[in-house]
């Protein structure tokens, strides 16, 4: 909770914070609103599901060009050019008028959340250096606590009755906060590192990193869309519990990731990983013995298992020596994104072809391929 503490005590920390916050608030009111959006434009999933691969596509493109725009305007600089842009593109998907501009609208959407993303990855990166603070696993705890925000706000959606009313309130405020705070991070730069560019020989040790997020975030993604659907059709959960998988989900999430640097400092990044990784493991056997209760707790442990696993690959890959932070950071998130949107579609192909059930002993076999792989790490450091 030193982190925590931390953060809430001090502006310069806070700040940032707070724009992991603003990214999960943007996305979430988008994403609540999915189906409002679908019945208004008249169409059916698959062109639904092609309008969100734009999304997808937006956050991939920008990813290559991240790194250049925050080392060229600063990472304190960039973080606030993309809250001003994330800002208004927040906006657009809501209210789009017909299903060519939704489309257009996402791409510009996932760019925002692209460059987002890496910036205040990449800030939260270099205030850890300059400062000798570990605070990144609680900054991603700020980020899930976006998605709670948006979860309470999700009942006054008969009040609003409208989307882009509800998306104009929560980017004012979001904004208005980030206004007071941007003076605090504005000034950052990245520190200049002697780098050979990007090559597969520079980068090897991120492309082991990558796997692990690639896996971690695909599972977290999986999850998200699938432990409903578990809940209803392999445990037979009353109506009632369907949607407690994914709760206790998100609050171990939150809670795990703002304990997590704490635990950090004391035994170290790879060790975390190795950690989480057995705790997601209990977690997967606990949701495989098909008993309701057991599975939402199992969900809970998997929650606070990969809570700590994503921001520690986040803090090594913008450490790696010789590599500069940004594109470190860039490439992990690629690779995490990558899982998180791969992921459930590979999964829903696999229980579509046996069963759910077999997917998630897929998930469980990846947590064990991780923990595997935190021995190559720790003989590689």
């Amino acid at each position: 909770m030193k982190s925590l503490r931390l953060i809430l005590t001090n502006k310069k920390y806070l700040a940032p914070a707070f724009v992991f916050t603003s990214l999960n608030v943007w996305f979430g009111v988008w994403a609540i609103y999915i189906p409002t959006v679908k019945e208004r434009l008249q169409i059916d999933k698959a062109d639904l599901g092609f309008a969100i691969f734009f999304l997808s596509f937006g956050v991939f493109a920008m990813f290559p060009l991240a790194s250049k725009i925050i080392n060229k305007l600063g990472v304190g600089k960039a973080t606030w050019i993309a809250v001003v842009i994330g800002s208004i593109v927040s906006i657009l998907p809501l209210a789009a008028p017909n299903y060519y501009l939704l489309c257009a609208s996402l791409f510009l959407f996932g760019l925002s959340q692209g460059l987002t993303d890496i910036a205040m990855n990449t800030l939260v990166t270099e205030i850890e250096k300059k400062d000798q603070q570990n605070f990144m696993s609680a900054a991603h705890g700020f980020f899930s606590l976006g998605g709670i925000i948006v979860g309470l706000t999700s009942f006054l959606i008969p009040i609003f009755n409208s989307p882009v009313t509800h998306m104009l309130l929560m980017t004012g405020l979001i904004f208005l906060v980030n206004f007071s705070f941007k003076n605090q991070y504005l000034n950052i730069k990245a520190q200049a590192q002697q780098s050979e560019g990007f090559n597969i020989k520079l980068f090897k040790p991120l492309f082991l990193l990558g796997i692990i997020c690639f896996l971690s975030m695909g599972s977290e993604g999986a999850i998200v869309d699938w432990s409903a659907l578990y809940l209803q059709e392999i445990t037979l959960a009353p109506e009632a519990f369907i949607g407690a998988g994914f709760l206790a989900f998100s609050f171990a999430m939150t809670l795990g990731r703002f304990l997590g640097d704490g635990v950090s400092q004391k035994v170290g990044s790879v060790n975390v990983i190795a950690i989480g990784s057995i705790i997601a493991i209990a977690g997967f056997l606990c949701v495989l013995t098909e008993n309701t209760l057991l599975s939402i707790f199992g969900f809970l442990l998997s929650g606070l298992g990969f809570s700590v696993m994503v921001p520690e690959l986040f803090r090594i890959g913008g450490k790696v020596k010789d590599v500069d932070s940004a594109q470190g950071v860039a490439f992990i998130a690629g690779t995490g994104y990558s899982g998180f949107l791969v992921g459930p579609v590979l999964l829903g192909y696999l229980a579509e072809a046996y069963t759910l059930k077999t997917s998630f002993w897929v998930l469980l076999f990846c947590a064990v391929f991780v923990l595997l792989l935190t021995g190559v790490l720790k003989r590689k450091k």
